[in-house]
């Protein structure tokens, strides 16, 4: 079959399928790419969540809330590698223990407060911790946004394979039909005249 013959339909079809076929193939290079960097970062930190037993009997005020049950619990034992651990380390673990040392306040308000008493030890001291777990926090929760982006770009990638397979489907049937129309259009006999001339 010739290539005029394929119907601009199958053509378009053909395009889409190549176009949606390269950016799948880019999403989940992406997806990976990506999720491969935070999981790398985040085991280069070394952070491990507190163990079973430290969640034994939760207590405000301790170590272990019981606000950071099952958020936290879920994970307890294992070292930090995904964006969702880091998620529910720095919302629910770090940002616990920075409002129980500091009720209210940010370490904006801290620093304020420690610029004005600058013989205040025990401030000073608060706005350092602070100041490293808001760190911490920002850093973790970094690696949680990219890691969603990463989550997103793979259904992205699976959208487009998908689009593409319907599209390939479409060419295919638009190129069967061609098939079927040329043959029987050829096959119709041009409409010729049989009337005979009457004899003298």
């Amino acid at each position: 079959m010739s290539p005029k013959a394929i119907s601009p339909t199958a053509w378009v079809s053909l395009a889409l399928m190549v176009v949606l076929g390269a950016a799948g193939g880019l999403l989940i290079w992406g997806s990976a790419y990506l999720h491969n960097s935070v999981q790398t970062q985040l085991a280069a930190q070394q952070i491990y969540f507190p163990p079973k037993a430290a969640f034994a009997h939760p207590k405000a005020g301790t170590e272990i809330t019981p606000s950071m049950i099952p958020s936290v619990s879920q994970y307890a034992g294992q070292q930090l590698l995904t964006g969702q651990q880091a998620e529910a380390y720095a919302d629910h673990f770090i940002a616990q223990h920075l409002q129980n040392m500091a009720p209210g306040q940010t370490y904006s308000t801290l620093s304020t407060k420690s610029l004005a008493q600058p013989n205040n030890a025990k401030l000073a001291a608060l706005v350092q911790t602070v100041f490293r777990g808001d760190t911490l926090r920002a850093m973790l929760l970094n690696a949680y946004g990219w890691w969603k982006v990463s989550q997103i770009m793979y259904i992205a990638s699976i959208a487009a394979f998908a689009l593409a397979g319907l599209s390939l489907i479409g060419s295919a049937a638009a190129i069967v039909r061609g098939r079927r129309i040329t043959p029987a259009a050829a096959a119709t006999p041009a409409s010729v005249s049989t009337s005979q001339p009457k004899a003298a």
